[in-house]
């Protein structure tokens, strides 16, 4: 095993993670996925799906802040590959209830699963990539949710044309628990494992190990730039979040298209997700190797706040223009624009809340910034479809909207803000 090159570990547990945080995130969606033939069968208004979804996002809030900051004491094949078990038994366990209170109540535990699958995923990669490989691997891992959530739609849209959702979401379920058990045996926590010297402290001795930029927790949590990205983060998940969870529906029931239209839609964003997560970490790189590292401003706020933009002006294109009589290639391109405007921010508010946060708090910081993003998520669910409910889908979107803009402008004036957070030193400063 000792004797085993890095090259052959590398590739099977990527691929492990990859396939398996692949099935969490089409796990997760399920019911987002299947939700147009499920209220066929069983009555549920808008507060009762806003309900279901508001119960796994605020669960998956919570399990990732705490997955997040327990990840480094606890095996990382193990926490990965028990969170994909869990949630596929509890998609099984889904496909044969009946009820909002035990469907509202089995999302919830779907969310606490589905928590602990990135945490993981970060600290493996960390463990067997050089840090100059981690951001490239990081964006192609990130994939995986894109892979999912534009396969997704359309695989389900198919298959309910002949078997009903329970039989997907219990085959679903099912394939995530067999996966999980491969998961155990081919992720490795780290090359010390199978007997190979670790990459990490060959990275730290090469540096010369300085810990000089570490700060106390209170100099910390007190940089304004944590909560400005922690807050944009809140936004743009929150919007995101309520386009690919209520965007079908606003298709069918407001702009009167068909199921497979809304599918197609859905997908679209996803793909487009996809590339806008790729250019995002690619673009952004290219921006800070240019113009290097400062301690106010940063590089890559150029491309995110570009991408701000034009999730915003996608989104007014979205419902201000589509009709049933729009063309289907004008919606499938506005929801791979907004896929690629969304998409890369997310990557990006995550990789600035780590890269800019004192080496002794850039697990937390970003933490911090994931809690942040899902309470967003949470804000997506039942407020939203409260709104919906009460002023109708357009209303909604517009209020979706104006966040967005808003967010926007404020993160474009507070661009130039200090963005080291923690204790900088006068000279530096």
């Amino acid at each position: 095993m000792a004797t085993a090159s890095y090259g052959y570990y590398q590739g099977t547990i990527f691929t492990a993670m990859f396939v398996g945080y692949t099935l969490y995130y089409f796990n997760r969606k399920t019911f987002s996925f299947v939700m147009p033939s499920l209220m066929q069968e069983i009555e549920l208004d808008r507060d009762d799906l806003g309900m279901i979804t508001s119960s796994q996002s605020l669960a998956y809030a919570i399990s990732k802040f705490i997955s997040g900051v327990l990840s480094d004491q606890i095996s990382a094949r193990w926490l990965f590959s028990i969170g994909l078990c869990m949630v596929g038994g509890i998609n099984v366990v889904f496909s044969w209830s009946s009820t909002v209170t035990v469907f509202s109540a089995l999302w919830f535990l779907n969310g606490l699963g589905q928590g602990l699958g990135w945490p993981p995923c970060g600290r493996v990669l960390r463990k067997w990539f050089k840090p100059s490989q981690f951001g490239t691997w990081w964006a192609i891992l990130s994939c995986s949710m894109n892979l999912a959530g534009s396969l997704g739609p359309i695989i389900a849209t198919v298959l309910t044309q002949s078997y009903s959702w329970r039989s997907i979401l219990f085959v679903s379920g099912m394939i995530c628990v067999a996966a999980s058990f491969f998961c155990l045996l081919l992720i490795k926590n780290e090359p010390k494992d199978v007997g190979l010297p670790n990459i990490e402290a060959a990275a730290k001795k090469s540096k010369g190990g300085s810990s000089s930029d570490e700060s106390t927790l209170s100099e910390f949590l007190l940089s304004p730039y944590l909560w400005l990205l922690s807050v944009s983060y809140l936004v743009v998940f929150g919007v995101k979040t309520a386009c690919t969870d209520w965007g079908q529906l606003f298709l069918i029931q407001d702009k009167g298209q068909s199921t497979l239209m809304g599918s197609s839609y859905m997908s679209a964003l996803e793909v487009g997700g996809l590339f806008g997560n790729l250019a995002a970490g690619y673009f952004s790189d290219k921006a800070l190797a240019k113009q290097g590292t400062r301690n106010y401003g940063n590089p890559r706020h150029f491309i995110l706040i570009c991408m701000m933009v034009g999730m915003s002006v996608s989104m007014f294109l979205f419902r201000v223009t589509v009709t049933p009589d729009s063309s289907k290639v004008w919606i499938l391109c506005l929801g791979a624009a907004f896929g690629f405007s969304s998409y890369g921010p997310l990557a990006l508010f995550g990789l600035i809340a780590n890269e800019s946060a004192p080496s002794n708090y850039c697990g937390t910081s970003h933490a911090i910034a994931g809690l942040m993003a899902n309470v967003g998520g949470f804000l997506s669910g039942l407020p939203f479809s409260t709104i919906a409910k009460h002023h109708g889908w357009e209303m909604a979107f517009w209020v979706a909207e104006i966040s967005c803009g808003i967010a926007t402008v404020g993160f474009f004036l507070l661009r130039n803000i200090r963005t080291k957070m923690g204790h900088v030193s006068k000279k530096a400063d």
